[in-house]
């Protein structure tokens, strides 16, 4: 809901938005699987990506890691945060991702 609103403020026209859980990409195509309190701001969300080049698609986290470390490191931060460039947090991942090198991960 975050990444439409701050898409809807910046007046971007074009939205993809890759999301690791299937949940949310059910939620957009089911609005009665939303959470109630949710409801409201789920609908309006909607209907800003409705006048929006907008597209919603499931990857698995191991192929975007750059997205997995920002997530991560989301639920560590208390307030909004913009980047307009490459964040520090990210920079070696980016640059492999970029390169188009594998990324691993061992459980």
């Amino acid at each position: 809901m975050c990444a439409i609103e701050l898409a809807s403020q910046f007046h971007w026209k074009n939205l993809w938005l890759e999301c690791d859980s299937a949940l949310v990409i059910n939620a957009i195509k089911n609005l009665s699987i939303v959470p109630w309190r949710l409801c409201n701001r789920w609908e309006i969300c909607l209907h800003i990506t409705r006048s929006m080049n907008f597209i919603v698609t499931h990857i698995f986290r191991e192929g975007n890691t750059c997205a997995d470390v920002l997530a991560n490191f989301g639920l560590s931060v208390t307030h909004l945060r913009v980047w307009l460039n490459i964040p520090d947090c990210i920079r070696e991942t980016f640059g492999k991702n970029k390169l188009g090198l594998p990324f691993y991960r061992f459980c």
